[in-house]
């Protein structure tokens, strides 16, 4: 009996430590929308339908498996907040499957409900380390005030320690490891990626500093 229909998956949380990186292999339109389908190889068990999985930070539902990758669907508003309706094909895209009861978490918990799209606006050697300056733009300035140092934040989907903010700008480290298994290791100045800020944080802001566009109750 196959027991992937046991599985009870956690709202769809993910915790930003990559599984496995795929390539776009196609991106048809579906109405409004678009569907993708991403080549990989996964580990563990295979893909069930239906399944949450985060693609560069987005969180999808696979609506197709294949011998060689998968398909999920994207909304308007996924393509319109995203990178995933601009990435060329044949572009890198970081993997993970939502995380199930009683696995670790090892990075921090990440909702795959990106935020904004941000801009890596320089980069330079920090020893083994790549140090990364994103930037947000104008229009989402209020997303600074749940950016913190020492915070975490989801970069496409990488769980990343902010080092600094500067206005608009926060720097992150890039170490070895997180180089080779994501893609953030072949970002090049004015490339875009997805952001989300840390789920944690915007509660606590929200508790003690209603955000603009908050409505008061």
């Amino acid at each position: 009996m196959d027991d992937r229909a046991g599985r009870h998956y956690i709202g769809a949380m993910f915790t930003g430590l990559v599984a496995a990186t795929g390539t776009l292999a196609a991106r048809s339109a579906r109405g409004p929308g678009a569907r993708l389908r991403v080549a990989a190889s996964l580990p563990d068990e295979p893909l069930a339908m239906g399944e949450s999985i985060s693609v560069d930070g987005a969180c999808l539902s696979v609506v197709a498996i294949q011998p060689d990758g998968f398909e999920v669907d994207a909304s308007a508003e996924t393509l319109a907040r995203t990178t995933l309706g601009e990435l060329p094909l044949g572009a890198r895209v970081n993997l993970e499957r939502s995380v199930r009861a009683g696995d670790r978490l090892g990075g921090h918990l990440v909702t795959g409900h990106v935020d904004a799209v941000g801009r890596l606006e320089a980069r330079r050697p920090m020893g083994e380390a790549v140090h990364m300056s994103f930037g947000l733009p104008e229009e989402l300035a209020r997303l600074t005030q749940l950016i913190a140092e020492k915070g975490s934040i989801a970069i496409s989907g990488v769980s990343m320690t902010v080092n600094a903010v500067r206005g608009l700008t926060f720097d992150v480290a890039v170490i070895p490891i997180t180089q080779a298994s994501t893609t953030l290791g072949a970002l090049a100045v004015g490339d875009r990626v997805n952001l989300e800020v840390d789920l944690i944080a915007r509660y606590v802001a929200r508790m003690v500093v209603p955000l603009p566009g908050d409505s008061k109750r």
